[in-house]
């Protein structure tokens, strides 16, 4: 019996063994739980047995236990990696057709091909759907979706009215042109910058979301007769290589007449110009424009400025970035300046952790010794907070990993040692029979 009482005993120091190897091996494994192993002795009795000459059987592993405790934090630069402090499970689904539910503590997330946010094996990220407002409007597992991120944010809206504020400089001088005192008309030329005093350039949108770009070249005017400065401004008006038309008759393009009266203040045009339609690149369909100069535009003794420029079109936004609050809140930012929530971090707790069933890749799933998980959001109803750019690490303890491995291995060799000794006393029996 003494034999098999020590081999008990040699396996199941073999067994805490393996598990220390175990810790010891995932050290470095981010959300990864240590665990224990937990004996228990055997004891064989009858109802007749003498309670004191009973003599136990040795020791069984009597369970491996998992212990859920809170591994440190690891900074990070990725927005999408996120720490649980406290309580909680991430929950996340297979990326193959059974959508298995499993859940780690391990909450370094990409991005794959199809824009999924996932774990390293594939597993897609869950959150509870939310409104425009942020607030969720469902709950339960199976409320849950695959958190996914958005390529584009609104629709392209086109423009069609810009405001130029600006200051035109009283001090000009008239744009040099060799032959503008003779007959031969002044030649206003956009590539010459000879011929024309200022220009502003404005972003304006067509229909499908394209940027353009608004050109508007200022030329100052002069008397015919005495060739001295007026307070008479021409405008001239391109997007691209088009020149835009404010006057009625398509086939004769004029330009906005601008005029200030003596102390500066823009007196013509009264109000917006309205410009003849448009093709933009690629489109089909005219596009109208106004430009109003607004009433702080001013012809005044101070250097050329844009003090304002505004305009009414917006293109499609592209994804910028990507935001997860404290709360749970995921957040995307768009190149428009739209910002759009795109769903609230769920996590799911167990009655009894201990309990669950590991899957490797620090993920777990329920089993009938857990519970049915229980979800909630980050930081309510006892679920832990979330820290967004860290990762949580193994909860293992080098240390005291060491010192359990030393016992382990003493335990091991001390029931080796009962063993041999068994073994010899069984030898010498054997010679007295012989």
């Amino acid at each position: 019996m003494s034999f098999f009482t020590s081999l008990s005993g040699l396996q199941a120091a073999q067994t805490e063994m393996s598990t220390i190897s175990h810790n010891l091996a995932n050290v470095s494994t981010n959300g990864f739980k240590r665990s224990t192993t937990q004996f228990a002795d055997v004891i064989a009795s009858t109802s007749n047995s003498n309670p004191t000459q009973m003599v136990g059987s040795g020791t069984v592993v009597k369970s491996v236990r998992q212990q859920f405790s809170q591994g440190g934090f690891t900074q990070s630069s990725s927005a999408l990696d996120v720490a649980i402090s406290g309580e909680g499970f991430f929950i996340v689904k297979g990326s193959d057709a059974s959508n298995n539910v499993s859940f780690t503590r391990n909450g370094s997330f990409l991005v794959d091909s199809d824009r999924y946010v996932v774990d390293a094996q594939g597993n897609k990220l869950q959150v509870y759907p939310v409104d425009g407002s942020g607030a969720v409007v469902a709950t339960g597992i199976a409320s849950t979706v695959s958190l996914r991120l958005p390529q584009i944010s609104g629709k392209p809206e086109a423009t069609e009215d810009v405001t130029l504020s600006l200051n035109l400089n009283a001090n000009s001088v008239i744009p040099s042109d060799d032959d503008r005192w003779t007959d031969v008309p002044y030649a206003f030329d956009r590539f010459d910058p000879a011929t024309y005093n200022h220009s502003a350039q404005t972003t304006i949108y067509d229909a499908n979301g394209n940027a353009l770009t608004l050109t508007t070249y200022f030329v100052r005017e002069t008397t015919p007769t005495t060739a001295e400065p007026t307070s008479d401004w021409t405008a001239y008006s391109f997007v691209g290589d088009k020149q835009l038309n404010s006057g009625t008759d398509p086939d004769d393009i004029e330009p906005i007449a601008m005029t200030f009266d003596g102390t500066g203040k823009l007196t013509a045009p009264a109000g917006p110009t309205s410009f003849l339609g448009f093709l933009a690149p690629g489109a089909t369909t005219e596009q109208m424009i106004t430009l109003d100069f607004g009433d702080a535009t001013t012809q005044v003794y101070s250097p050329f400025s844009i003090d304002a420029s505004s305009q009414d079109g917006s293109p499609v936004g592209q994804l910028e970035g990507v935001t997860i609050a404290d709360d749970g809140t995921v957040r995307a930012s768009f190149s428009n300046g739209d910002s759009q929530a795109l769903g609230k971090v769920v996590l799911a707790s167990f009655s009894n952790p201990t309990g669950l069933r590991q899957l490797g890749s620090s993920t777990w799933s329920a089993s009938g010794l857990s519970g049915e998980p229980r979800l909630g959001e980050p930081g309510a109803n006892g679920f832990g907070g979330l820290m967004a750019g860290a990762v949580e690490r193994s909860n293992v303890d080098i240390t005291e990993e060491l010192v359990g491995l030393i016992a382990a291995q003493r335990n091991f060799q001390a029931n080796a040692k009962a063993l041999d000794t068994a073994s010899q006393i069984s030898q010498t029996i054997f010679n007295i029979r012989s």
